[in-house]
């Protein structure tokens, strides 16, 4: 993570701490512990400079004011975050125990939720300083703390998603005949800058053969005419995260290239078309599912469908067979069906989806029908 979420008032990250202490007092913990990292900053609006083996830790607690004990050298940039006035801050000094510090917050027989990046040094001298308390992940105990975004964070979202869109409208234009994966790679890099985007987390450009490894890494393959190309990027934009895929050609493609695209195009709108307020998350990824394994393809979807996306480009919800948590309006997530046929392509469409009331609402518009491309 770098800088804070988003241009959030402090009332946004007052609400948001309170919340997260009323969902920890419903799902049975005594508070929640959280350490830098995505969940801090959607909290609290504070991204430490550099994460340091020194105890940076927000407290919240059911009645009681949220508390971030933090270093005292960093207490001056804690003290600027768009959140700080909505907490206290209890700094401690270099050769005292900030575990004893942060035990006088807790009670001292609770169970709590920490976050999932809190160190385990850190773990270790909390339960030293209170034998008497356990801890669950956040990711367990609260799976769904960021899940549903507010008016704000969906403008966000969707203006990441825009600026993933205008990349993928200009790579298209680009020559991939003849240059290295990596080369259109640092395009992608480039665009996704050009149009906002103040981290890069992935560019993805599989081809040929590549392309039937859904998390390949970019190398110097020369792409050939003839190759389908998947192209899978994303990242953080005024802290909120893009991830689109799509699938071009390099020159014309073969009829079964084309019948796969088609293909994956009909299962990525059947998974869309299954997305609706109380519908389960699986639901979305059987829907997609169903449609390529009744084309005989179904041992070549190798990934669920779909995931969360927020602060993090990846997240609960998962668009998975087993999970049952309903679909909420203003969740965010991926629904990306994909077939992988080993030693010969790969196709992906991928789209960041939003629950409304009446359905989903997709957060990408570029064309999801066959790109051929020089």
């Amino acid at each position: 993570m770098t800088g804070t979420a988003a241009p959030f008032a402090a009332d946004d990250y007052r609400a948001r701490m309170e919340r997260a202490a009323r969902s920890a007092a419903e799902a049975g913990l005594a508070g929640l512990l959280v350490a830098p990292g995505p969940d801090l900053v959607w909290l609290t609006g504070y991204a430490p400079t550099a994460v340091t083996e020194r105890l940076t830790l927000l407290v919240l607690a059911p009645g009681q004011d949220p508390v971030l004990v933090v270093p005292t050298l960093e207490a001056p940039d804690a003290g600027k975050a768009a959140g700080a006035s909505a907490l206290t801050l209890r700094d401690w000094t270099d050769g005292k125990d900030p575990y004893a510090a942060t035990a006088a917050l807790l009670d001292a027989g609770g169970r709590f939720g920490i976050s999932d990046n809190a160190w385990a040094m850190h773990l270790l001298g909390l339960q030293k300083a209170l034998p008497g308390t356990s801890y669950a992940s956040l990711t367990e105990a609260l799976p769904m703390l960021r899940a549903v975004k507010d008016a704000a964070e969906l403008e966000l979202l969707a203006a990441a998603g825009a600026a993933a869109d205008a990349t993928f409208e200009e790579i298209r234009k680009v020559p991939f005949g003849g240059r290295r994966e990596s080369e259109v790679a640092a395009d992608l890099a480039g665009l996704l800058r050009r149009f906002g985007h103040s981290q890069v987390d992935f560019t993805i450009v599989a081809s040929g053969p590549n392309g039937a490894n859904p998390h390949h890494e970019v190398g110097d393959r020369v792409i050939e005419r003839g190759d389908m190309v998947v192209l899978d990027f994303g990242g953080l934009k005024d802290g909120y995260g893009s991830d689109t895929s799509r699938t071009v050609h390099v020159g014309e493609p073969t009829d079964e290239e084309r019948r796969v695209h088609d293909l994956v195009r009909a299962a990525q709108e059947a998974g869309f078309r299954a997305v609706r307020p109380g519908v389960p998350c699986q639901e979305v990824d059987r829907a997609a599912r169903a449609v390529i394994a009744d084309a005989g393809y179904g041992e070549y979807f190798i990934h669920r469908t779909g995931h969360g996306i927020g602060v993090t480009t990846h997240e609960p919800p998962y668009m998975i067979e087993g999970e049952e948590q309903p679909l909420v309006t203003g969740m965010c997530f991926s629904v990306e069906p994909g077939v992988y046929l080993p030693g010969r392509f790969g196709v992906r469409i991928e789209d960041i989806v939003t629950v409304t009331e009446e359905g989903g609402r997709r957060l990408n518009d570029t064309t999801r029908e066959m790109v051929i491309v020089d």
